[in-house]
């Protein structure tokens, strides 16, 4: 066993990546080696193509992850080439896995670049795809409307450190304070047991209903003016103040507001249709011969002694 396989997680975390971190950016760095193997910067580059393309930046960014990918990659590969030295590679039923394993890759990017054409041709037919755009837009615009929103800020007093009626208590002495005249964001930062009120100052933003908790909502959207201050009000989290800081009455959204959304839409299904019809042209090849006979034989039937008994159905009386 080599030193990288039998050394503790976090030892092997600690090997990897500095590798990785001052790397000089050739893909012939070597990242780690044991042994066995030299895992480079080409082999981590072509391995995270696995990941998600829209993931992939996020996924490197979190030294965490990376270190554990490298350390999966590391091992994959140091039993790889153990194998190898085993002579398994050269066993007949290894070799057609790995012969299966490199047709999935390669059909894996065919379809890649199925896509990526795809996405070239809608590039190249925006002007078209815009039109349509427009079209859905206009027999769809109940889709594209908003529902009233308010913005509001608030600031809470949790029930269970302390309990209900002292929370209630703290609430009503804070919202004494902000009717005199303190500054609603100061005493958020200062009072609220919100972690984000450090931040934001105890802002919301805008918010419709259904999304946040039902007793919170109902007081928020129930405040009249800008500015307006709530009574103490009861939600899962504990008691709040709410302040009312806008807001909007529902509406229709202009084309523009959602273009880029139908557009994403327009896009995402041409991509899908391309690739679904790359598919189904094999499937519906005129040429496809099938050995049904041979088919046939693959399924496994158990002995009629061995096969499991179902339960009777009862009968009707």
């Amino acid at each position: 066993m080599t030193r990288s396989l039998s050394a503790p997680a976090a030892l092997l975390a600690l090997l990897i990546w500095p590798a990785a971190a001052f790397s000089q950016n050739s893909p012939d760095d070597v990242l780690v080696e044991n042994a066995f193997i030299k895992l480079t910067r080409a082999d981590y580059e072509a391995d995270l193509q696995r990941v998600p393309a829209d993931r992939r930046a996020a996924f490197a960014a979190d030294p965490k992850r990376l270190t554990a990918f490298l350390n999966n990659l590391l091992i994959t590969k140091t039993l790889a080439a153990e194998a190898r030295k085993q002579g398994i590679d050269r066993e007949p039923t290894a070799q057609r896995r790995i012969e299966l394993e490199a047709e999935r890759v390669l059909a894996e990017l065919q379809l890649q670049r199925v896509e990526e054409a795809a996405a070239a041709e809608f590039r190249d037919k925006s002007a078209q795809f815009l039109l349509k755009a427009r079209e859905i837009y206009a027999l769809e615009k109940d889709k594209y409307r908003v529902a009233e929103q308010v913005s509001a800020s608030h600031i809470l007093f949790e029930t269970e450190k302390r309990g209900p009626e002292a929370a209630l208590e703290l609430a009503r002495q804070a919202r004494a304070k902000l009717v005199a005249g303190a500054d609603f964001t100061a005493l958020a930062k200062e009072l609220s047991e919100d972690p984000s009120a450090k931040n934001n100052g105890g802002q919301l933003g805008w918010f419709g209903a259904g999304v946040m908790d039902p007793a919170f909502t109902k007081a928020a959207f129930e405040l009249k003016q800008v500015g307006d201050i709530s009574e103490p009000v009861l939600s899962r989290f504990g008691y709040h103040i709410i302040r009312l800081d806008g807001r909007r009455a529902a509406g229709q959204l202009a084309f523009d507001d959602v273009k880029s959304q139908i557009m994403a839409d327009l896009r995402k299904r041409y991509i899908e249709d391309q690739r679904q019809a790359k598919i189904e042209a094999f499937r519906a090849d005129p040429n496809m011969k099938v050995n049904q006979q041979a088919v046939d034989s693959l399924v496994f039937r158990l002995p009629q002694r061995l096969m499991p008994r179902l339960p009777e159905a009862p009968s009707a009386k």
